[in-house]
């Protein structure tokens, strides 16, 4: 939905790009009347330093390694140039809304309003994107709730700028909330509140939805990075070693703590108090819903073993890893990326799914 551009004619989907700090990933749907199929996919690192808390350092880095990735996209190469890519979270400022009962026009003007009291910046210094909410999470009779997205314009601008200079033609940008809330969630999630914790290299990001609406966003400087940097200082190996320690062997037994374990935990826990932290600041102040129903775990850093059962016991919950397929229609084909791999995906998915939806919405 956010800062969509305007198309006037039918052309081949759009493939998602997920750029983050430390690497880049692209897939790309075909749509039939019988399934959706991937016909793209594929990932490069990026050297570190290169992006930084979603701002691009050294762009010819990263417009070559966004070349480099479409050359080598499996199956098959990328041949479309149109994209839609993702937008850091930590630099987008995503909130409902409240304002009278208005018809849409009015909406715009009110809108602009509300901004300047609720993001700090100016009006000038952002591109902004809204939505009329079906669901009236105030239930005032004389309310409406609207969605509202902004960016920094020289946030937005840095990256149209690097993905033209990649030679791609930028169809659509969107947060990574809204991204992985159309991978995650399913179409007929209703009613039901929804926590997604995504593990990143770099930091964690916690997303609340209810039904498919993102209703609040969060990021933290906690990552799977600093899980592996725990393990490499107290066993006193490589961070290489220990980054293959924690994939393959993971974590260990919860009930023996193992030295990997004894070593992450000072990371976990904070990372599970953030969480609590989140959980509690969305209930006991926007209280948008009475609860939360269910807990996804995706991101790079969700293939840790042992983190998915760590995060349960610790925060008395159920926690589920991520279904990036759950909304796309496969039929009885097998997703080309394996389960394992296919949650580090699911910003990307989501971003495919939209150049996808983007194309037919004109058709």
């Amino acid at each position: 939905m956010i800062l969509q551009k305007k198309f006037f004619d039918v052309f081949p989907s759009a493939f998602g790009l997920d750029l983050s700090d430390l690497s880049i990933k692209a897939v790309l749907f075909n749509r039939s009347k019988e399934s959706d199929a991937i016909t793209s996919f594929g990932s490069v690192p990026l050297p570190v330093g290169s992006v930084v808390d979603g701002d691009i350092i050294n762009q010819q880095v990263v417009v070559d390694a966004i070349k480099d990735l479409v050359e080598r996209t499996k199956p098959k190469k990328i041949k479309t140039r149109k994209v839609v890519c993702s937008l850091p979270e930590t630099k987008a400022f995503l909130r409902i809304i409240t304002i009278p009962k208005m018809d849409e026009k009015e909406v715009k003007e009110a809108i602009k309003w509300e901004i300047e009291a609720n993001i700090p910046l100016t009006l000038d210094q952002v591109y902004y994107d809204w939505q009329i909410l079906d669901k009236n999470f105030t239930q005032g009779k004389d309310t409406m709730d609207v969605l509202v997205v902004a960016v920094a314009r020289s946030m937005v601008n840095q990256f149209e700028e690097t993905l033209t200079k990649a030679g791609l033609e930028v169809v659509g940008l969107e947060t990574e909330s809204i991204a992985q809330a159309r991978s995650l969630l399913a179409e007929k999630n209703e009613e039901r509140t929804t926590l997604i914790i995504d593990i990143g290299d770099r930091r964690s990001s916690f997303f609340i939805s209810v039904g498919n609406t993102p209703c609040f966003t969060s990021s933290v400087p906690l990552s799977s990075q600093m899980i592996t940097d725990a393990i490499s200082k107290s066993l006193q190996i490589p961070f290489e070693q220990a980054e293959e320690i924690k994939i393959k062997q993971g974590l260990g037994s919860l009930s023996f703590q193992s030295p990997v374990l004894k070593a992450a935990l000072p990371v976990l826990e904070n990372i599970a108090q953030e969480i609590e932290r989140t959980i509690d600041f969305y209930l006991n102040n926007l209280q948008y819903s009475k609860s939360i129903d269910s807990v996804i775990l995706c991101g790079g850093g969700s293939n840790t073993q042992g983190l998915l059962p760590f995060l349960s016991k610790r925060l008395g919950r159920l926690v589920e890893f991520g279904d990036p397929w759950v909304n796309v229609h496969l039929g009885k084909q097998m997703p080309l990326i394996d389960r394992s791999h296919s949650v580090q995906y699911s910003t990307a998915i989501g971003l495919a799914l939209r150049g996808l939806d983007e194309y037919e919405n004109l058709t």
